[in-house]
């Protein structure tokens, strides 16, 4: 009994139940609820960087070949885009099939129309080419200052490959990086006994601000969007999961702990450095790693994608607007473009449906108002699906450029103890 209490998946469970019910009872705890999850998100994200510059860099310099770094890159591009586009098929075709917004009147929700105006804004800010510019950081220390993923992301990559150019003269600097990096993960470890409080935290606002009540009118659209997340998980990312030879379920019970935290808190970002650290143990070379999860945080959303999709389709029911297959396959086009910018953009949802919306012209983009209210819960299924179908990418990645170790996997999937 004592071990079941000091497991941390059973504890973050229990934090996210006992979350659930100080929300709904005890609406007045709000605001120090989501300091509470603020606290355990800000701990995580001072790690993100460091882990990600340390992973990266070892990386690329343990690698003799650089034209392999390059390849892994192009691989994990190619591959983020023919799944993505997947997950925007099966979103479109689900919500065309279901129809969740018909029947329902715009009036049928209480949205916050003055919110809108903010998401408008902000959506004609965004351009495509502006997304590239802000990839390259204006200097070295901007990047880790902000903890933005991408500029970390091309920075390590520089320095990994001025590092490798070094030969032997840079291995003490490698041995360095390598033993800093030992420390930040133990540094997320002893961050992650704080997990349960952050889940609480972050269900426990959730609930007490929005309320059970909010989801009633938007019910189906939520039922919707989770059944079609569940569908691309158990059936496309199971078929890859299976034509590489790997099982997709020890896969998830191995990564349950970062599953229930994302949940819990409603954000993928607490669960990066942490899944970097399980799928080294799972058995992925590290260069693989440190290239694919990063990259694929901002360019692999499976879930922000089938989301949007979704959405647009729903919005377009909900105003009965009449989409011809033709304006399906513009929308499903314009979303392949604006979803890979989403994660480097607060309130990426909104304002990535809101750029869409305007593009396409012929759905009113004040509808978004209408999801203002049930965003959050449905922002569980989309960090999970992305964090899930990152794993699974990364994975696949490795395993065809035989940087996947297979005994060290079927060792961490049969939870036998292994040495690092």
């Amino acid at each position: 009994m004592k071990r079941i209490f000091s497991n941390l998946t059973f504890q973050v469970i229990a934090a996210i139940i006992l979350g659930v019910l100080v929300g709904l009872y005890f609406p007045g705890f709000a605001p120090v609820a989501q300091s509470i999850s603020k606290m355990f998100i800000s701990l995580i994200s001072m790690l993100i960087a460091p882990i990600i510059f340390f992973t990266i860099v070892l990386g690329i310099a343990g690698m003799s070949d650089m034209k392999k770094v390059g390849r892994v890159g192009g691989k994990a591009l190619l591959y983020f885009e023919l799944v993505t586009t997947f997950a925007l098929i099966i979103g479109v075709a689900v919500a065309n099939l279901v129809k969740p917004g018909a029947g329902m009147s715009p009036h049928h929700a209480n949205g916050d129309v003055s919110k809108v105006a903010q998401y408008q804004q902000q959506a004609g800010e965004m351009h495509w080419g502006d997304f590239f510019m802000h990839i390259i950081p204006s200097n070295f220390v901007e990047a880790f200052a902000k903890g933005d993923v991408l500029q970390v992301l091309l920075i390590a990559i520089l320095f990994g490959f001025g590092l490798s150019r070094m030969g032997s003269t840079g291995q003490s600097l490698i041995q360095s990086l390598d033993k800093l990096s030992k420390v930040f993960f133990n540094i997320m470890h002893i961050v992650m006994r704080a997990a349960p409080l952050g889940a609480f935290g972050g269900m426990a606002y959730t609930i007490s601000t929005h309320g059970l009540q909010t989801l009633k009118p938007l019910a189906m659209l939520m039922a919707s969007v989770y059944m079609t997340m569940a569908l691309f998980i158990f059936v496309v990312l199971n078929l890859i999961c299976y034509l590489f030879k790997f099982s997709l379920w020890k896969y998830l019970k191995f990564i349950r702990q970062e599953i229930l935290i994302v949940l819990g808190t409603s954000s993928s970002e607490p669960a990066l450095p942490l899944m970097m650290d399980k799928l080294e143990k799972l058995g992925c070379a590290r260069s693989v790693v440190g290239l694919v999860i990063p990259t694929g945080y901002s360019f692999n959303l499976d879930g922000t994608t089938i989301y949007l999709s979704m959405a647009t389709i729903f919005l377009a029911q909900v105003f009965q607007v009449p989409l011809t297959l033709a304006q399906q396959l513009t929308i499903i086009g314009i979303l392949m473009v604006t979803s890979k910018g989403a994660a480097g953009v607060t309130g990426s949802g909104f304002i990535v449906l809101t750029s869409t919306l305007a593009a396409i012209k012929v759905i009113p983009v004040e509808g978004v108002a209408l999801l203002l209210g049930v965003d959050r819960f449905m922002s569980e299924a989309r960090a999970i699906t992305n964090v899930i179908g990152n794993g699974v990418a990364t994975m696949v990645i490795a395993i065809s450029e035989k940087e996947f170790d297979k005994q060290k996997y079927e060792l961490a999937v049969n939870g036998e103890k292994m040495t690092k």
